[in-house]
């Protein structure tokens, strides 16, 4: 078992790996810890998931580019590839799964494809519609996979007008279904106006939430 100091080394490790996208590192960091009893969860998000979080801050002060952000997703999945499977097996537990699209209108997918990336790590099923989805293709989708979370992305303003009506088709089709929704020109008193759920400021509070969402359901 790790040392509290060995496991910090060892998360930081996977923290820098995925920020400078070294994929080599990140796999000899991912494979340091399940040698050393690092808990696997605790890795992936305190590590992996941690780092792309700090890519996101990067890309959003133009730091960072797309061409960057695909190789940090690159080191993040090497790194995932070999912790996933001694992540404890929930037997009972019921699958959790999101579905994810960039409003219609709105071709920007990147925060999206960040969110993605973070749910993916925190062992979400991930149904990604894309970008430009059609408003009335929300509900329908939802309503063949049955997730129970549902994520809204809007860039521009005239797309995040659209969501009330998706939140409403979605009520429709499924009372009971979570509604999370992100993007630059949101906040949460619009969000909660236009019937969300709650609203995701970043990747990493946007998994938050919406693991909160299934708790309290």
């Amino acid at each position: 078992m790790a040392s509290n100091e060995r496991t910090a080394e060892i998360l930081k490790g996977l923290h820098d790996a995925v920020v400078e996208y070294e994929e080599d590192d990140a796999i000899k960091m991912a494979n340091a810890a399940v040698e050393e009893g690092v808990d696997a969860f605790e890795a992936i998000m305190g590590g992996l998931a941690k780092g792309m979080e700090t890519v996101g801050d990067l890309y959003a002060r133009q730091e960072y580019f797309v061409p960057e952000l695909l190789l940090c997703a690159d080191a993040l999945y090497a790194g995932l590839d070999i912790l996933r499977p001694h992540l404890p097996k929930k037997t009972t537990a019921q699958t959790k799964k999101i579905m994810l699209g960039v409003v219609e209108g709105d071709i920007h997918d990147i925060g999206k494809n960040l969110i993605k990336v973070m749910f993916d790590a925190a062992g979400w099923e991930v149904i990604d519609l894309g970008a430009d989805v059609k408003i009335e293709r929300f509900a329908e989708e939802q309503k063949i996979n049955g997730a129970q979370v549902v994520g809204l992305s809007a860039l521009m303003t005239t797309s995040m007008l659209a969501m009330p009506k998706i939140i409403k088709m979605l009520r429709a089709t499924d009372p009971n279904v979570h509604v999370l929704v992100g993007g630059a020109p949101l906040n949460l008193d619009i969000a909660m106006s236009y019937g969300a759920d709650d609203y995701g400021d970043n990747a990493g509070e946007a998994v938050a939430k919406a693991e909160k969402m299934l708790q309290a359901a």
